[in-house]
């Protein structure tokens, strides 16, 4: 069922598992995908700017409102595949892709495997090599619950905490919190199945694969990249290389932003403005 209002629904994926979803707007078909421990709010603060768009945000399986379906299924292809299995549920022949970090990778997973869905990709902080660094920040967290008792206490720790964020909006860390963790007697609990833990790892293990030829899949897609300043998970060489290998890239870096930038801010928003309007182009074909 589709809820053009925004409110949260849901489909069953090939294998059973309920995919909990919210579509809301009119026009050009946006598909947005979240980062790791994540779910559709992290679009909440770049939404409001997105104008003759419909914006659909699916919670990964493990995460948020969709079923816990263990850490065998916690992967990119699957994840992948439950992305296309929505726009099959919505009817959706092509969509754009707003990806947030997992959510980039996903994307390029799609443009080697299933290129005639997309119209078009945007990726938020994330692209063919992760820096070693980045990912270390990633393996501490991932799948435990914070030292924090409240939402509050939470947010007050982390502009200490979250080096490389400058000018952050007043609030904004309090607002994140309350997205991503719930507050209970015990503490804050983590939204998302700790199983995620065992499965980001055992992806890290040994050698890291080569994932630049799913850059070069994009072909002549539409594609735009946005980095924090002060990513230590997206180097300026990574950027570099993928800018040779993609002259027409439409490209920003958002200054006092590490991993990851929200999206609203203007470098950010200006970049996705000219992605949407090529990948508009794409699907009338102007």
């Amino acid at each position: 069922m589709t809820r053009k209002g925004g409110e949260m629904a849901g489909f069953t994926a090939s294998d059973g598992a309920r995919i909990a979803y919210t579509d809301q707007g009119e026009g050009l078909p946006v598909l947005a995908l979240a980062g790791l421990t994540r779910t559709g709010a992290d679009f909440d603060y770049v939404a409001p700017h997105l104008q003759g768009v419909r914006l659909i945000r699916m919670d990964y399986r493990g995460r948020g409102a969709s079923d816990w379906t263990g850490a065998a299924t916690y992967t990119v292809p699957r994840e992948a595949r439950d992305a296309v299995e929505l726009l099959d549920h919505l009817g959706i022949a092509r969509a754009a892709l707003l990806g947030t970090s997992r959510g980039g990778l996903n994307g390029l997973f799609l443009a080697a495997t299933a290129r005639d869905r997309l119209l078009g990709i945007c990726l938020n902080d994330v692209g063919p090599e992760i820096e070693r660094a980045g990912l270390e920040k990633i393996f501490d967290y991932v799948g435990r619950n914070p030292v924090a008792r409240s939402h509050a206490e939470l947010a007050e720790r982390l502009p200490a905490l979250m080096d490389g964020f400058s000018d952050v909006p007043e609030g904004r860390w309090l607002a994140d919190v309350r997205r991503h963790y719930h507050e209970t007697p015990e503490g804050l609990r983590i939204n998302y199945d700790p199983a995620l833990r065992e499965a980001f790892l055992a992806a890290f293990e040994g050698e890291a694969p080569d994932l630049w030829p799913l850059w070069q899949a994009t072909g002549d897609l539409p594609v735009a990249l946005i980095r924090g300043a002060n990513s230590d998970l997206l180097s300026p060489a990574t950027c570099a290389r993928m800018a040779a290998m993609r002259p027409d890239l439409i490209m920003a870096e958002v200054p006092g932003r590490a991993h990851i930038p929200w999206l609203d801010e203007p470098e950010a928003l200006e970049a996705i403005r000219r992605w949407l309007a090529a990948c508009a182009a794409r699907l009338t074909g102007s």
